[in-house]
């Protein structure tokens, strides 16, 4: 079977996404193509931002490749998944450019995988997948016939089919993952990497998947949730294939970077510089001296609340005061260039308080942020307290919330959020 699989050009003017804008390696997708050429089909990725593609450009591309299957993922890389746009109007407007010539069409990512139906009508694609996609995508190529296959939803005569929740990939295995070089040579972005000029390629990997926490606010309850560790030969294979093309600063897309000794030590000797995101209550100092040494410049560290209560509140399950956590903080700054502190608006911080908590922080040379408007996602637990189980409207819910509780927005967001059936008019067709 030919195959294509494509991350549509992203733009995301009056939405309320968190993530970085930039172009980033579409994991997802190298993955499944791994996995689809082992099994000997045809395959190709298309990347709008990574190849200079607009929507019209990039489905004019496909269509001339005449797949037999196309795969569009409906959130900018693994990376953002968990913090992805709620609107749809991006693949959707991949797939109205695509107009039927791309063969099978299937719709992988955060919004299908908890809310499936809802997904399927506003893209208007032959199949949804539920969860991580590397396998599922495999199967379908294998045998393009979805009953049986767990983890989709696809229409039936006047039927919508779920066949089972969301699927969770055998991440452990999944192959050394290799990029084309023009992607590498224009992946210049180094990402969450602040006061150093950037040099050299970078590039996005993941050591591990999913969180061992319960955190109330994270998004993670139908994709990437158990936690996994990648096997430590593989990952090596992959970053050193990265180095030599030419990368030099890795970011590593764990939804926690845990301490584990033999990587760290593995890394020490490569001589790179990397990022990561973590819990700070977890590193003790020699481990924080092994990160230093390892090549990390760069730490972003959930801490979410100034109180205990706060934290209690958010389910953090945090062992540490916030005393405790402060010191911890400028002990990370000593060894690692880079440190900054993440604070979510949630009512339980006053905010003389937190200001006093930013300047002290600050004056060690930890950057800590101005506390984030916490966005209700479907997949959780957040979202469930306020609205139980995510349906059809579960997006919209969470859209109209979110722009009812805030009048201030986070500084990415440079302009005002506009309502998702405002963003979303293309998926009403």
């Amino acid at each position: 079977m030919r195959v294509a699989l494509v991350n549509p050009a992203w733009r995301f003017d009056n939405s309320i996404y968190f993530g970085c804008r930039e172009p980033h390696l579409p994991l997802e997708l190298g993955y499944s193509a791994a996995l689809l050429a082992r099994d000997g089909h045809e395959v190709t990725i298309w990347d709008g931002l990574l190849d200079g593609l607009d929507n019209n450009a990039l489905a004019a591309a496909v269509a001339d490749w005449a797949p037999d299957m196309t795969v569009v993922t409906t959130a900018p890389s693994y990376l953002f998944w968990r913090c992805a746009q709620p609107e749809l109007r991006v693949p959707r407007e991949f797939l109205d450019a695509l107009a039927g010539r791309g063969g099978m069409t299937v719709a992988v990512g955060p919004h299908g995988s908890a809310t499936p139906e809802a997904c399927l009508r506003k893209l208007g694609v032959d199949l949804v997948v539920r969860g991580e996609c590397e396998q599922i995508v495999a199967r379908l190529a294998d045998r393009p016939i979805p009953r049986g296959i767990p983890g989709l939803c696809f229409a039936e005569a006047v039927e919508i089919v779920v066949t089972g929740g969301p699927q969770a990939a055998d991440f452990q295995l999944l192959p050394a993952l290799r990029w084309p070089d023009r992607w590498i040579r224009s992946h210049q972005h180094h990402h969450h990497r602040f006061g150093a000029e950037a040099a050299g390629a970078g590039a996005e990997v993941e050591a591990s998947r999913g969180c061992p926490y319960r955190c109330s606010f994270c998004a993670k309850i139908d994709f990437r949730d158990g936690y996994r560790e990648r096997d430590l030969t593989i990952l090596l294979e992959e970053i050193d294939g990265l180095i030599a093309q030419g990368v030099r600063y890795f970011y590593f897309i764990d939804e926690i970077f845990l301490p584990r000794r033999p990587l760290l030590q593995a890394l020490v000797s490569r001589g790179l510089e990397f990022g990561i995101q973590t819990r700070i209550d977890l590193w003790k100092p020699d481990m924080l001296n092994l990160l230093g040494q390892s090549g990390c410049v760069s730490i972003e560290a959930g801490v979410e609340s100034l109180t205990e209560s706060g934290r209690a509140a958010l389910d953090k399950n945090c062992r540490m005061s916030t005393a405790e956590l402060t010191e911890r903080l400028k002990y990370a700054r000593r060894v690692v260039p880079f440190v900054q502190a993440n604070l979510i608006q949630s009512g339980a911080d006053e905010a003389g308080s937190v200001e006093g908590w930013r300047d002290e922080l600050r004056a060690a040379g930890v950057w800590a942020n101005d506390p984030v408007p916490l966005y209700p996602y479907p997949s959780s637990p957040d979202y469930r307290k306020l609205f139980g189980q995510p349906d059809a409207h579960a997006w919209e819910k969470a859209h109209d919330h979110y722009l009812r509780q805030f009048d201030r927005f986070s500084d990415i967001q440079e302009q005002r959020p506009l309502p998702l059936s405002e963003l979303e008019t293309a998926c009403r067709g």
